[in-house]
């Protein structure tokens, strides 16, 4: 199948790839935008990878005051050069973040995060909750743990869904970030206040 310069700059313009990558997808994909689509996201997620033990040691302080007043950010979204520090898709990544942050208000980056004690409170809780439930032990086992995940993924921020698009966590937000500009990016720290 002949792939046409339309299509290439659909995909390119839904992706920000190259255009040779864009090309190369929809031809391995038989002109189907979603199956060039999923390609590019599988290759973005390895370029990613690849990446992401890279040191990023440029970034921005982002800022976001709620039109109300009531709520603030500040983030610190780090990436390898001031170059991209300025370029407009990582401001609006940290644009982006910074808006999920005052709307979703998670309390700690990532899993890592969270200390023992609280994970160790939770999981007790969740414990009671199936005490009472007629099943074997290894059952109870595993929907504490799918409890304990999903709470996880509600407190803390990487595992968040994100607002704009909840089929995608803040997590594979970064990575296709990461993938679209070409240097690793990091979300180092963030607060968020409310009155």
């Amino acid at each position: 199948m002949a792939i046409t310069a339309t299509q290439v700059q659909e995909l390119r313009q839904k992706t920000g790839a190259s255009m040779m990558d864009c090309k190369k997808a929809l031809e391995e994909a038989n002109g189907n935008q979603e199956e060039a689509l999923n390609a590019l996201r599988k290759r973005g997620r390895s370029i990613a990878e690849k990446k992401g033990t890279r040191e990023t040691s440029a970034g921005i302080i982002q800022s976001y005051i709620h039109p109300n007043k009531r709520i603030g950010v500040l983030l610190e979204l780090r990436c390898e050069t001031d170059f991209v520090a300025q370029n407009s898709d990582f401001l609006n990544l940290a644009h982006d973040l910074s808006l999920h942050i005052a709307a979703m208000s998670p309390k700690y980056l990532s899993s890592e995060n969270v200390p023992q004690e609280v994970i160790d409170e939770e999981k007790a809780i969740f414990m009671a909750q199936v005490a009472d439930i007629d099943k074997p032990a290894n059952l109870k086992e595993g929907i504490v743990d799918g409890k304990l995940k999903k709470r996880l993924s509600e407190i803390c921020l990487l595992e968040q869904p994100f607002i704009k698009n909840p089929d995608q966590t803040i997590k594979d937000l970064i990575t296709e970030h990461i993938a679209k500009i070409g240097e690793n990016i990091t979300l180092t720290r963030f607060v968020r206040y409310e009155l």
